[in-house]
């Protein structure tokens, strides 16, 4: 039986991975974002339906469910993104003002993106199925507001995995290292600072959406059903636990 996923920020880099592994299950993928273009390409190209959607705006939250399941197996939020990269703000604010515009986009960008989604579909998650999010090695690195927000996001699930449990869904989060192959630099990565992230890992490798897809994958499949409010770090050993 095929079963029904949505996977936010599903156009491109991890999210379109993620996307794609489900596609070729077989599964019914729904995926969004906010570049109507690239996601109908990246849709034509796994077979999937792309539905445009800002995950931080309760609005467009809402007019996204209609064009969804009613039965959820899998959610995966992935939408965020460090938004120092791209985020400004209006020239007139002081320095304070602009400093939390900037934080509370972070926040808004990857943390209030998940809560959000998941609140506005858990009527629709079916029994035996998974909520998986994307975080970062950034929050167990002191990484500005961008690291906060994802230590913000694995707080949040273990709520969120004891509010879920009792309908048998599980709730986890995935947490990259660097990712090669995504827009998560906006063109800004030097090839310095590149070879750096690579040495601080133990494989010596840059990770691959590819990679962080087979997590997900993992999470959501019948091999996964106990467990539940994780942190799965997939980073080459550059963070680990004991």
């Amino acid at each position: 039986m095929a079963r029904g996923i949505l996977v936010t920020g599903g156009a491109t880099g991890i999210g379109l991975a993620v996307a794609r592994h489900f596609a070729e299950q077989g599964d019914t993928v729904v995926i969004t974002g906010r570049r109507q273009g690239t996601l109908e390409t990246a849709a034509k190209e796994i077979g999937g339906r792309a539905v445009v959607c800002d995950h931080t705006d309760p609005q467009a939250v809402e007019r996204l469910l209609p064009q969804l399941p009613d039965r959820l197996d899998v959610l995966v939020n992935n939408a965020g993104g460090n938004t120092d990269w791209d985020v400004t703000e209006d020239d007139e604010l002081t320095a304070l003002e602009a400093f939390a515009y900037r934080f509370r986009a972070n926040l808004d960008a990857n943390l209030l993106s998940a809560a959000l989604t998941t609140k506005a579909v858990e009527d629709r998650l079916a029994g035996g199925g998974a909520v998986i999010s994307i975080g970062s090695i950034a929050a167990d690195k002191g990484s500005g507001a961008y690291g906060a927000a994802k230590a913000g996001l694995a707080s949040w699930n273990l709520g969120l995995a004891g509010e879920l449990g009792p309908r048998d869904i599980t709730a986890n989060v995935v947490a990259p290292g660097y990712v090669a192959d995504t827009e998560f630099f906006r063109d800004q990565l030097t090839p310095e600072r590149r070879d750096h992230l690579i040495a601080s890992t133990a494989l010596g490798r840059a990770g691959a959406p590819e990679d962080i897809a087979g997590a997900v994958a993992f999470l959501a499949s019948p091999a996964a059903r106990d467990i539940t409010a994780q942190v799965l770090n997939v980073n080459g050993g550059e963070h680990g636990t004991r």
